[in-house]
């Protein structure tokens, strides 16, 4: 984990994209991306449990809250990389996983990243055949997910979920 010292010389972006393990195993793996922590946002309850979350009653998304040093890695190449992690045009659902908390969510923190989400959005449409659902939203509360959450693939490569899951989407992307 970063210091809030290291936190506060760093831009912030925040993604849903389904579970929140294979999103935070893509962004660990990119150049100038300093921190990825997994957690919830765009729900009512405060202070919410993994448990609440993935019983999908607290309107929460699982979502990744990537800390980056944009002098290597731009907003726009982290949406890139977003596009291509994972499908866009499923309303709140990514594979197996169904259901509003694994929905397709950019949670900008200032006008210039909402600006450059909707233009990348827009760009991103034709690598598609269905229109993309992601939801642009400003970003709300982060509550981070449950220690056992974090850094999951680095922690638990061998786990059935990430042989399964996770490795073949690094494979794929070319990041491991």
């Amino acid at each position: 984990m970063l210091s809030e010292e290291e936190k506060a010389s760093l831009e912030t972006a925040t993604f849903g994209a389904g579970c929140f393990w294979c999103v935070e195993a893509v962004f660990e793996n990119l150049d100038g991306v300093k921190s990825v922590e997994s957690g919830y946002m765009g729900g009512e309850t405060e202070n919410p449990t993994y448990r609440e979350v993935s019983m999908g009653n607290t309107g929460h998304a699982e979502v990744t809250r990537i800390y980056y040093d944009p002098k290597v890695i731009s907003y726009k190449t982290l949406l890139d990389w977003l596009w291509r992690s994972h499908d866009p045009t499923t309303l709140n659902r990514q594979g197996a996983d169904v259901g509003t908390q694994y929905r397709s969510a950019i949670f900008y923190h200032s006008d210039e990243q909402r600006e450059i989400a909707e233009a990348s959005k827009e760009t991103a449409q034709s690598m598609f055949d269905s229109p993309i659902v992601t939801e642009i939203t400003a970003a709300s509360e982060f509550y981070i997910a449950e220690d056992y959450h974090q850094d999951y693939y680095k922690l638990n490569k061998s786990a059935p979920y990430c042989q399964m899951v996770i490795r073949p989407k690094l494979k794929k992307l070319d990041l491991e």
